[in-house]
């Protein structure tokens, strides 16, 4: 026999000897598209950065295209491209976040300080400087309070009755009615209780009426997080309890809650997150007080939501006025921050331990 070695022939041959791009490659093309958006971008008198970025990125992922496939050929360029394209949409997800962030920290560290969050604003104009917004945080917090109050209970229950009682056609209103509520509007909400509670039963503004609108947005977000984190405990655990002759209600509270409780505490920390920063419902029922009330029961409150939004509303241009509505917004977006990472660490602490 001949001891002729066999040599791959045809594509085959092609794509496993084909060269490849350096690991820099793609840092040095998208460093040429910044700089080719940004010369096109002057050379056509474009004044938004934006238009240059969106050129840059457009021109990067034809970069790569083309010079992948000269190098490496187009199976490998299309997954290049691939892997640009989700680079592109991270970066132009990131920016504008980053952004925002960035200008509501420099904006609002202005009159960001212990009389800003100890002293409400009393007596003075929208438009004159000092106040701060102790009565807003109070006011936020008892109303958030408040909703979770509300809405948790009703929440879990109606969680626990889908996933281990629910069956026919009212388990199938009740789902229908949980998924549109958790589309509904907050101004409807607000729009809901305003005709029901204040115009039909004639109860006053207060910062109860805000919680109920509240707890309507936030009742749909605890029920579907709960039932996804019941839905995640084994039948096996359940049909054990049930073996050993422990009633149905029983092995719910001891065993089915319990192995889902850290899901469904990082379920209602991130609900009172969605809820903490709406405007609308507040506007209509709480109505808004410069004034300090820690009384949520009984006449307006005021809320950070609120409070920024009136600073810009009244403030007639008043740069003091701007100043402190960037910082009750700073407030407001470390508040809910605080209540993501609690919601992180419990989710964390509770999650099932894997090994040593």
């Amino acid at each position: 026999m001949s001891n002729a070695t066999i040599t791959p022939q045809g594509p085959a041959a092609d794509s496993l000897s084909a060269a490849r791009l350096p690991r820099w490659s793609p840092y040095a093309i998208a460093v040429g598209a910044v700089a080719a958006g940004c010369a096109i971008g002057l050379g056509a008198g474009l004044d938004s950065r934006i238009q240059w970025g969106l050129i840059a990125a457009v021109l990067f992922v034809l970069g790569t295209f083309g010079i992948a496939t000269k190098v490496e050929g187009k199976r490998q360029a299309k997954d290049r491209v691939a892997t640009s394209v989700v680079w592109v949409s991270f970066i132009l997800a990131v920016v504008p976040l980053v952004s925002l962030i960035f200008e509501t920290v420099s904006r609002g560290v202005k009159v960001l300080d212990v009389f800003f969050l100890t002293h409400s604003m009393g007596v003075v104009a929208d438009y004159e400087p000092g106040g701060g917004i102790y009565h807003a945080i109070m006011g936020t917090l008892e109303q958030v309070g408040l909703a979770t109050v509300i809405s948790v209970p009703i929440g879990l229950l109606t969680a626990i009755y889908l996933v281990e009682y629910g069956r026919g056609k009212l388990a199938k209103a009740v789902t229908f009615f949980v998924d549109v509520m958790t589309g509904i509007p907050s101004i409807v909400a607000g729009l809901f209780i305003l005709s029901f509670w204040i115009l039909i039963l004639g109860f006053s503004y207060s910062g109860f009426a805000g919680s109920m609108a509240l707890s309507i947005l936030m009742i749909p977000v605890v029920v579907r997080s709960t039932e996804e984190m019941l839905k995640l405990v084994p039948n096996e655990l359940r049909e054990a309890s049930l073996a050993l002759g422990v009633p149905k209600w029983r092995t719910i509270l001891k065993v089915v809650l319990p192995t889902s409780i850290g899901g469904i505490t990082t379920g209602v920390m991130l609900a009172i997150a969605r809820i903490a920063g709406e405007t609308a419902p507040v506007l209509l029922l709480v109505w808004g007080n410069p004034l300090i009330n820690t009384d949520p029961f009984q006449g307006p409150q005021s809320s950070l939501p609120l409070y920024i939004y009136q600073q810009y509303q009244n403030s007639g241009g008043s740069p003091a006025a701007y100043d402190r509505a960037w910082a009750a917004a700073l407030v407001l977006i470390a508040f809910i921050m605080i209540l993501n990472l609690v919601a992180r660490g419990i989710a964390r602490w509770k999650a099932p331990k894997t090994g040593r």
